[in-house]
């Protein structure tokens, strides 16, 4: 920029030239036309069950799941990744599902709020959040359990985090640990300490 003002072109002077030739482009009195949109078909196990789809190639996991199977326990909430309350778990592992496409998922196993209990039965996990009082809102609930589930399947795996000491002996679920790993799962009403509670007692950690 600073070579054209050199010569005697001036950044206003760029901007205008650059909206006219946008203007020129357009064909006079014609309507802009939506995009094209590609569909394909995609299957995967959600809950156990089989689940086949035909979506737009751009559906999100978390879109597929509320809009099209109407397992609505999986919460919408930033849309970018931020919050966690989207969390399910895919082959075993806890993802954001407002961050992947549903067609990157095909054949895979999904677990969502829905899959881990019913109200006769509760998971573990459901019956200590409903012990120690560990929602308020409960709109980050579902996300919460999801990710505390694959969670504790992660230590039991050995896997390490940021504050773990050592990568090469087993991970405790320390205090400091469930912190870590829970990070990524954001209670706007503040109930932590309830969720760290529950999550001790499924783990088997005294306080």
């Amino acid at each position: 920029m600073q070579a054209l003002e050199e010569n005697g072109v001036s950044r206003r002077g760029v901007l205008i030239a650059g909206a006219g030739v946008i203007a020129a482009t357009a064909a006079p009195g014609a309507e802009a036309q939506p995009m094209p949109q590609a569909t394909v078909p995609v299957s995967f196990e959600v809950n156990g069950e089989r689940r086949e789809l035909t979506l737009d190639a751009r559906t999100t996991l978390l879109d597929a799941l509320r809009e099209h199977l109407r397992l609505t326990g999986t919460k919408k909430g930033c849309d970018h990744g931020q919050c966690g309350a989207c969390t399910v778990i895919v082959d075993g592992r806890r993802i954001n599902s407002c961050l992947t496409l549903a067609v990157m998922h095909e054949g895979a196993k999904i677990t969502t709020i829905e899959g881990l209990g019913r109200p006769d039965r509760l998971h573990p996990l459901q019956a200590a959040f409903v012990k120690h009082d560990g929602y308020q809102c409960g709109y980050c609930t579902p996300g919460q359990i999801c990710s505390a589930v694959a969670m504790l399947d992660e230590l039991k795996a050995g896997l390490p985090s940021h504050v773990s000491e050592t990568l090469t002996e087993r991970p405790q679920a320390t205090d400091a640990e469930l912190r870590e790993r829970m990070s990524g799962n954001i209670c706007r009403c503040g109930a932590y300490s309830n969720i760290q509670e529950a999550i001790r007692e499924v783990a088997g950690v005294r306080a």
